[in-house]
């Protein structure tokens, strides 16, 4: 199902009175866990793939209304048979659609390697083992025709928020966004030397499928004065490791 995201770039002196007003139309995220503070949280970890020559990143600089991104995630921190997930992350126009497929964190060396799917792909996301194959094929026609390789990690940590009157509806709070170049694929739940993207400000995201944002998110982000961008965690995260960026 193809949904709609829109991005702004907040100061973290907001958080705090952001996370106020939402809290009234929406729910935390139940699958989150608390940081000590009753803040439910998670950390989001990814891998991004692109060509040697950045053919994604360009494709992002240059404004491309259709592509791709693909990109290997996980969430907080290893532990003993952990899953992680193949996605591609595909913008049309001013929508997004991904297609996912799961698998071991263990075998996921193996399996970019011999591309062995009946073997090493799971069933999960509410999907028959087909539709997980058939997910996991579309990552390796990309993959191994655009010869992608790891190109930047990204972590951060997320409160997330669904809408009690439109379940449809997720609003992200990414904070603490960081990262490095050119991880290996054994470093996806690596803490090490990774550099910040942003001083002093978080990624605020609303995700809907209506096809206008709703009435009471449309109106906190007017109240806040807020801007939508088009902020993109791995093209700012791969440009954070050549020159640091100060927001």
């Amino acid at each position: 199902m193809l949904r709609y995201e829109r991005k702004y770039l907040v100061p973290n002196y907001l958080l705090e009175e952001l996370r106020n007003r939402f809290r009234g139309f929406a729910r935390e995220d139940l699958f989150a866990t608390g940081n000590g503070n009753g803040i439910r949280q998670y950390t989001v970890r990814s891998i991004y793939f692109d060509s040697r020559d950045l053919s994604c990143y360009h494709e992002k600089h240059e404004g491309l209304m259709n592509r791709r991104k693909l990109r290997v995630r996980a969430y907080n921190d290893h532990r003993q048979n952990e899953n992680v997930v193949l996605e591609i992350k595909r913008k049309l126009g001013n929508r997004i659609k991904k297609y996912r497929a799961m698998l071991a964190y263990e075998n996921l060396e193996a399996l970019m390697e011999t591309g062995e799917l009946d073997k090493y792909i799971l069933e999960g996301f509410g999907q028959t083992r087909k539709e997980a194959i058939d997910g996991a094929r579309r990552f390796f026609f990309h993959y191994k025709r655009r010869q992608f390789i790891p190109t930047a990690l990204v972590v951060y940590e997320r409160e997330a928020y669904h809408g009690k009157l439109n379940p449809g509806t997720r609003i992200t709070f990414d904070k603490n966004i960081r990262s490095r170049k050119y991880p290996r694929l054994n470093e996806l739940y690596s803490e090490h030397d990774l550099r910040y993207l942003f001083k002093s400000h978080f990624i605020l995201e609303i995700k809907y499928f209506e096809d206008k944002m709703p009435g009471w998110a449309k109106s906190i982000v007017q109240e806040f004065k807020l801007r939508h961008e088009a902020l993109s965690k791995y093209v700012i995260g791969f440009d954070v490791n050549k020159t640091y960026i100060h927001y």
